[in-house]
């Protein structure tokens, strides 16, 4: 299955566009983020593929002067019973990434998620916000330059 989706995607995309690796039978696609709506939507609509449920989005910190953010998308078939990985990488300076909430929408809440705790902004989300921390926190605490202990007097606690 998973050189059905490489042969398919090259297909559409051209072979130049990703970057693929497979560890222990699960397959991994680096998507540039100008192009991540567009294959989401490929491999959702695909009629062999049908990659209908996004089981998860999260972001990453690698940390690197060049990169530094990513998103993974974790795709599953129910058709083919058969999951794959989408990864997508942003700058610190401008951590955007489009938004893939017309594909799924169950990833309006995972891009909050990615964007509360790690800044990654999702442009086009219908509803991007902070959903654990206060609107007015500054920070992104999942971030790896974010101190463990959190930063003294950051975030007002409740008195006991």
């Amino acid at each position: 299955m998973n050189e059905q989706v490489v042969q398919k995607l090259s297909a559409r995309f051209g072979e130049q566009t990703f970057e693929t690796s497979e560890f222990r039978g699960e397959l991994t696609v680096v998507v540039p983020k100008e192009k991540i709506v567009e294959v989401c939507q490929f491999l959702k609509d695909d009629v062999d593929l049908q990659f209908d449920l996004l089981a998860d989005l999260c972001g990453i910190d690698m940390y690197t002067p060049v990169k530094r953010f990513g998103v993974i998308y974790n795709l599953y078939s129910l058709k083919n019973k058969h999951r794959i990985r989408l990864k997508t990488f942003t700058e610190e300076e401008d951590p955007k990434v489009p938004t893939v909430t017309g594909v799924w929408s169950t990833a309006n809440w995972h891009e909050r998620e990615a964007y509360d705790m790690f800044g990654i902004i999702f442009e086009g989300h219908p509803d991007l916000r902070r959903m654990y921390l206060p609107d007015e926190f500054e920070y992104f605490p999942l971030r790896k330059d974010f101190p463990l202990m959190g930063i003294p007097g950051s975030l007002p606690l409740p008195k006991k």
